[in-house]
């Protein structure tokens, strides 16, 4: 084990430049910070096994990292991040929404996603997490392809006390294992960590009906074109194996009329590109461009109704950001496409 950072009062505003560790290699890049307080204390040992990491962060007060387009384009780094929450909350924010773990809870974020992380301590005014960083492509061996970034279940059941269990004992191991055993303790702890997900969405997949099978088909189909400007009501339902008219009836017992949600979705799409980039990452046109509108100047009308804001002004003052110095902590982070 070894001693990734330690931060106090002394040297909390050096944590950009050294919260990737002595080498500067650990996670990845992006912008890392730590709310100032009357106590400072945020520490991360580190336990590599193979390609893998597990680190243990404890902090007794709140940090942020944030990781934009422009982070994934400078380093290209493709790992993939499974926090296990010990205490305190851990809210991720994604272009599509947010996600929160509370303590004894599971979370997965993805390196190519951009994304940002809020830390917040709980019980004790303490924040501790177990996070484990594996290769994206190894990770595929044993976890489902679809799990999106900011997925998140309560880590109960014998599947995942048994993952945590392996886990924390190959931190703790003193060097007592061969390097052969560790990397086969840490391969059954994934393995079981993927047993695990797949269960959660295989009975998730089980209580639904058909009818919900068949929206949930239709949402699918419109996240993943919501960038195009032709998308419609026809194209989608011929894409999804049902009617137009059984479609609209489906988004009509849902109470959402197909142009209404598409917009709706463009829109709040739209709203988390501007929080989690800059200008420099990405204009405004092309964010209008990507969430599938013809012209930046029909985006920021309808930008406008719908948020009392230009798409300029939000940007400046819709994001929320921490109350901290220009120096920012990171930990993992990102924003995505559609």
């Amino acid at each position: 084990m070894e001693t990734l950072f330690l931060f106090d009062k002394r040297n909390y505003l050096d944590c950009q430049n050294t919260y990737r560790g002595p080498r500067n290699r650990e996670y990845y890049s992006g912008d890392y910070s730590i709310e100032p307080g009357s106590v400072i204390h945020v520490r991360a040992d580190r336990k590599a096994v193979g390609a893998c990491s597990i680190i243990r962060l404890r902090s007794k007060t709140r940090l942020f990292f944030r990781r934009s387009w422009a982070h994934i384009r400078e380093d290209a780094t493709d790992v993939t991040v499974l926090w296990f929450v010990k205490r305190g909350r851990l809210c991720v924010s994604l272009p599509g929404g947010e996600s929160v773990a509370n303590a004894g809870d599971f979370m997965i974020t993805k390196s190519m996603t951009p994304f940002s992380v809020e830390c917040q301590p709980g019980e004790n005014s303490v924040h501790e997490v177990l996070h484990v960083i594996v290769p994206t492509h190894i990770l595929r061996q044993v976890l489902p392809l679809d799990v999106r970034p900011g997925f998140c279940i309560p880590a109960e059941g014998r599947k995942f006390g048994i993952a945590q269990r392996i886990l924390g004992d190959l931190f703790e191991d003193p060097g007592e294992l061969k390097d052969e055993v560790s990397q086969l303790l840490i391969n059954t702890a994934l393995s079981v960590v993927g047993e695990a997900v797949k269960e959660h969405q295989s009975c998730s997949t089980q209580r639904q009906t058909m009818s919900d099978k068949r929206l949930n088909d239709v949402l699918r189909f419109i996240e993943i074109h919501l960038s195009d400007p032709k998308l419609s009501i026809a194209a989608t339902a011929k894409a999804c194996g049902i009617s137009p008219r059984y479609l609209s009836l489906l988004l009509k017992l849902r109470g959402t009329p197909f142009s209404e949600l598409v917009w709706d979705k463009r829109l709040k799409t739209a709203s988390q590109w501007l929080v989690n980039s800059r200008p420099g990452e990405a204009s405004i046109s092309e964010i209008a461009y990507r969430v599938g509108f013809k012209s930046a100047a029909h985006f920021s009308r309808m930008f406008k109704r719908e948020f009392k804001l230009s798409p300029r002004e939000y940007r400046a003052v819709g994001a929320p950001r921490p109350p901290v110095e220009p120096q920012t902590l990171v930990l993992d982070g990102g924003e995505s496409r559609h």
